[in-house]
């Protein structure tokens, strides 16, 4: 039986692009690669926030947490630079922030249609790099049509309710899980990893999950 690891995050989240990118490059380097399977679970860190966010990225997080559009603009800066060493394009300036659960609806079609991880790809490089609406339904069809999901299957599932118990589940089990934030790893529901953290430490994890799952 295959090692279940399951990645918990946001498709706004520029932590959770980091810290997928690092897994994949520590799954690259894991012996049992072939033995895995890697499913995203969906998880909103602003499950209120409207369709379309107005105002620039930096000034909302400086009104979110209480500093100074420079420092918002500083930090955006250091991640940008962050994201860059592991293959990563960011324009902060660019996004179009919003709500993310449509997004999340369509992540479960495509990993239906067997291209979750090309879909996913689509709409966090759509978001970081390209300026793309995360909460515009008529921007998210076309982005995912592009990834290898039909746009009327897209459209059909934007303009009515399917996958919304999908994603409301992921959401409950990370709440049981006692996941507050992400990016959050879940390797066979037994151990968990918290943030972006290095691919040399994700395959240490992976390491030592198969270890003991072999031994057991």
């Amino acid at each position: 039986m295959p090692m279940k690891l399951e990645l918990w995050s946001d498709l706004v989240c520029p932590w959770c692009y980091i810290g997928k990118r690092r897994l994949e490059a520590a799954l690259a380097r894991f012996e049992h690669r072939d033995e895995i399977t890697l499913a995203l679970r969906s998880f909103e860190l602003d499950p209120n926030a409207p369709p379309r966010v107005e105002g620039s990225l930096a000034q909302l997080l400086a009104d979110k947490y209480g500093g100074s559009l420079a420092d918002a603009q500083a930090r955006q800066a250091q991640i940008t630079e962050l994201a860059a060493e592991d293959g990563l394009e960011y324009h902060f300036e660019r996004a179009q922030h919003g709500n993310t659960f449509d997004a999340h609806r369509l992540l479960h079609l495509a990993a239906e249609r067997d291209v979750e991880d090309a879909v996913a790809e689509r709409l966090l490089t759509g978001y970081f790099r390209d300026g793309l609406a995360i909460g515009d339904p008529s921007a998210l069809a076309g982005a995912v049509a592009e990834a290898g999901l039909a746009r009327e299957e897209a459209e059909a599932v934007l303009s009515g309710d399917r996958y919304a118990d999908a994603v409301r589940l992921d959401e409950q089990r990370a709440t049981a899980l006692g996941i507050r934030g992400v990016p959050f790893l879940v390797i066979d529901e037994r151990f968990g990893v918290s943030g972006a953290q290095s691919a040399d430490v994700f395959l240490q994890v992976l390491e030592q999950a198969w270890g003991e799952r072999a031994a057991a």
